[in-house]
Parts: structure tokens; sequence; C-alpha cells
């Protein structure tokens, strides 16, 4: 069975900022705006994606787990039209449990996995995650 591929650092994840990022498509999805720490952990947990240009810019929230660093900016192991209709994110606030469910939904991040298990059994309406160099 192949091992599951690391988690970027901190250190490494925050060099995309501004850097292009790449659909698994390999359209050009949008540009790596920032990242949102799990409040507990204070690790990564998600990419923050501005896609669009000028009046039409959008910022989403993909899974970290499903990045990685490319060799003209990261990687993203979904494709474009599901970061399109991904749900919103305001870069400036933090997420709070239900958000961050409902983005694991839109992903397909089951209730007993990844990112949906660590955040499940936190409190309704918990911030559950901060941003980070937005």
């Amino acid at each position: 069975m192949a091992e599951a591929a690391a988690m970027p650092t901190l250190a490494e994840a925050m060099t995309w900022v501004g850097a292009p990022l790449t659909g698994v498509d390999g359209t050009d999805a949008g540009v790596v705006h920032g990242f949102f720490a799990d409040v507990v952990a204070d690790q990564p947990a998600w990419l923050i994606a501005r896609l669009g240009r000028r009046r039409r810019i959008r910022l989403v929230a993909v899974p970290l787990r499903d990045c990685a660093g490319a060799p003209r900016g990261a990687w993203v192991a979904h494709p474009l039209e599901a970061l399109r209709t991904a749900p919103v994110v305001d870069s400036s606030k933090p997420l709070r449990r239900e958000h961050e469910l409902a983005i694991c939904e839109h992903f397909g991040i089951g209730d007993a996995v990844g990112r949906a298990a660590e955040v499940a059994g936190r409190a309704e309406g918990e911030v559950t995650a901060r941003p980070l160099g937005a």
C-alpha cells in the first residue's frame, strides 16, 4: 500500500503565498493567498486559494493535505471546477466548526476521516481555524 504524502511544513507552505496554484487537471486554478491553521494544534490545515480576476475574485479553502509544492508554485489534487464551486471564505476571519464541516463535505471528506474528524467533536459554533499569512 502506498504511503500518504507528508503534509507540508508551515515554513514550506508559506513560500507558496502569491504563487500560482495548478489544479489536478493541469489548469491554472488561481493563486495561493494564505492559510488557515488549527487553533488547537497551531498547524496549517487549509490553503486559501484566490480564484478569478478583478471584480470576480473568490477566496476558497482547500484541504492542505491535498496540496503539494510544484516547480512554479503549488499543486492541488482537485479540478478547477471543484475549486470554483467550493464554499467561499473570508481570509481575515477565523473558520467556525460548521463552516469547516461544509468545506469538508464539498471536497468529499467524510465525518470520520481527516479534518472533518478533527473538528467534528468540537462545540457547535466554536472557532476551529485561524487565518495565517493572508
